[in-house]
């Protein structure tokens, strides 16, 4: 793959990682929760309805991971231009570390909040994020 794959990569991970914010800050609005609610209870399975995010806490916890999440997805987006232009081999290694981190934290908490069904998910979710950023590309 070449260093010009690689580039155009880096914007579909942003997108990928910063796609998730939306639903998140919808959720903060009781009435326009529902998406988020279908997500959450979807990467949760099994897909039964029981997911609320009614409570204050609960909607102030996706308002933060939104704002986390459109950060680290922005963050990827620039590096796309000149810091990967400048260490192509350097900006690679920082988004599939920061992925990798991501996955072992998020499928951990998954699996110990009793919702192993979505480290299956973050594997399909970290494969697209990364896609042929995982190799170091063809000089």
């Amino acid at each position: 793959m070449t260093l010009q794959t690689q580039k155009r990569w880096l914007r579909v991970s942003a997108l990928v990682i910063g796609g998730f914010a939306p639903f998140l800050l919808l959720a903060t609005i009781p009435a326009t929760a529902g998406p988020a609610e279908w997500v959450i209870d979807l990467l949760g399975l099994p897909l039964d309805g029981t997911v609320s995010l009614a409570s204050p806490e609960a909607r102030f916890l996706c308002g933060l991971m939104a704002g986390f999440l459109a950060g680290w997805g922005a963050t990827v987006w620039l590096l796309s231009g000149a810091p990967f232009d400048a260490a192509p081999e350097a900006v690679r290694r920082a988004v599939v570390g920061g992925a990798l981190v991501w996955f072992v934290i998020d499928s951990a908490g998954s699996i110990l909040s009793g919702h192993a069904s979505n480290a299956i998910f973050n594997i399909a979710v970290l494969a697209l994020a990364v896609g042929p950023l995982w190799r170091r590309a063809d000089a």
